[in-house]
């Protein structure tokens, strides 16, 4: 079996299925499909046109081509042959089952790494990697397995009310200078990020700054991202007080932080951080005098002063930019598709969140390489112009060599460096919301599941005579 068909899923002696897909090979290693597929035991016993396979190949050609069915996805990865039907639904359906999910989070977790260099603008402090851990959540379509697997958004602790459709929640370990996700872990609605960000800690490591908001603020989590080797600057919720310890020349002061079962003034198991106070003169920005805190591992205010960590922070928010660029211009809600996701079963949701994920990384790794040629922070490029151009040349990408396939990544990157947008405007957003509150009732638990109706429009017609 030669190198182009290990990337595509054909079989030995077969024309290759997903032939308009090479492309992807700039970004995903040959043959690494495969490993996985044998890893997870993925092995087809006979021939088949959705071999395993295929059918990974199909889940992450989901995440670019998001505004098509599953039959449209299939189309626009091969060339049309007349000897070649397109699956039924029905057919690529059962296959995506087949395929589960194991395989998809295993090609994921191979694929993703940091990739930013200290040369390239944007990725860096001092030495230290710049990441970020947050959380996000997908509607998914309304169904009973969805609803078991995932739950409802409520409306409060004592309210009745619940969400339109069941959620999946998102936490991510993520690149800030390239925007690309490292580590994914899934959670359903009755389990909190801060218990479940402590699995994406094993990815970090000493050269890496962690940037944290007020969110994830405890001694239990803080002490285990510490025990990595890595740095974090977090930011700090109004309640908590610190007893100064030291006061240094830019203003912060040390102190330590313990365990909520010690008392104050005993500091063993402690940990020793460095909190930085300030407040903003402009009344025209949000939190206008009101004090600030930040908390950070990086102690020494010569070589990192107050002010540079107070608008280092502010990258942070990068990180709800993927979040944007995922939900908002990689696979929109529309109105053929009314929640972020459209898978029906809670695997379905786990496969097309990973394959979305892969396909946001194969773009950001592109972005990134573009940016890398021009000397630019790739912030300076438009997601949303490069997705287009990924989905509009991968169908052109030649299948007649390795050396093919490069000459098209090259002439790729060269038209993404073109998507140059204007450095971003010293702006900001008002804290309120655009949406109505909805003339209808809210939906409850007993508008679900409702029994079939036993008649018919015309037999429940009353007339006066």
């Amino acid at each position: 079996m030669d190198l182009l068909n290990k990337t595509t899923g054909a079989l030995p002696g077969e024309s290759i299925p997903l032939d308009r897909l090479l492309g992807l090979e700039a970004i995903i290693p040959p043959g690494l499909v495969e490993q996985v597929l044998q890893e997870e035991g993925k092995i087809n016993s006979r021939a088949c046109n959705l071999s395993f396979s295929v059918l990974m190949w199909l889940v992450l050609a989901m995440g670019v081509f998001t505004d098509k069915p599953i039959r449209g996805v299939y189309r626009c990865c091969r060339v049309f042959q007349l000897n070649r039907k397109t699956p039924t639904r029905s057919a690529l359906c059962q296959g995506r089952q087949r395929l589960g999910t194991a395989a998809v989070r295993r090609l994921f977790l191979l694929v993703a790494c940091v990739s930013g260099t200290e040369e390239l603008p944007g990725c860096f402090y001092q030495g230290y990697r710049m990441m970020g851990i947050d959380g996000t959540r997908f509607n998914v379509p309304d169904t009973e397995a969805n609803d078991r697997a995932f739950g409802r958004p409520k409306g409060g602790a004592n309210s009745t009310s619940q969400g339109a459709f069941p959620q999946v929640g998102k936490l991510s370990l993520v690149e800030i200078g390239t925007h690309c996700e490292i580590a994914i872990t899934l959670r359903p609605m009755n389990r909190s990020e801060q218990a479940l960000a402590p699995r994406l800690f094993g990815h970090l490591t000493p050269e890496m700054l962690l940037m944290l908001d007020s969110g994830f603020y405890g001694f239990p989590l803080l002490k285990r991202v510490d025990l990595t080797g890595a740095a974090f600057l977090a930011r700090v919720p109004k309640t908590p007080n610190f007893v100064p310890e030291e006061i240094l020349s830019d203003g912060s002061f040390l102190t330590t932080i313990t365990p909520a079962r010690l008392r104050r003034g005993f500091p063993q198991n402690g940990l020793k951080v460095r909190v930085i106070r300030y407040t903003l003169d402009d009344p025209q920005r949000t939190g206008h005098q009101q004090e600030h805190r930040l908390m950070t591992t990086l102690l020494d205010a010569e070589k990192h002063p107050a002010k540079e960590l107070i608008v280092l922070y502010h990258e942070r928010w990068e990180h709800e930019l993927v979040f944007d660029e995922q939900k908002t211009h990689q696979d929109p809600v529309r109105p053929s598709k009314p929640t972020h996701l459209r898978s029906q079963t809670p695997a379905g949701v786990v496969q097309e969140l990973f394959g979305l994920a892969l396909a946001h990384f194969a773009t950001r790794t592109a972005m990134r390489d573009a940016a890398a040629r021009e000397q630019i922070d790739p912030d300076r490029l438009s997601f949303t112009g490069s997705f287009q151009i990924l989905q509009t040349r991968l169908p052109e990408c030649p299948d007649d060599s390795p050396q093919a396939i490069a000459n098209w990544y090259k002439n790729l990157l060269t038209e993404i460096a073109e998507e140059k947008i204007p450095p971003r405007r010293n702006r900001i957003n008002p804290r309120v919301v655009r949406q109505p509150r909805s003339k209808w009732d809210t939906k409850k638990p007993e508008h679900s599941g409702l029994p079939p109706l036993t008649k018919t429009f015309a037999e429940a017609i009353i007339t006066p005579i």
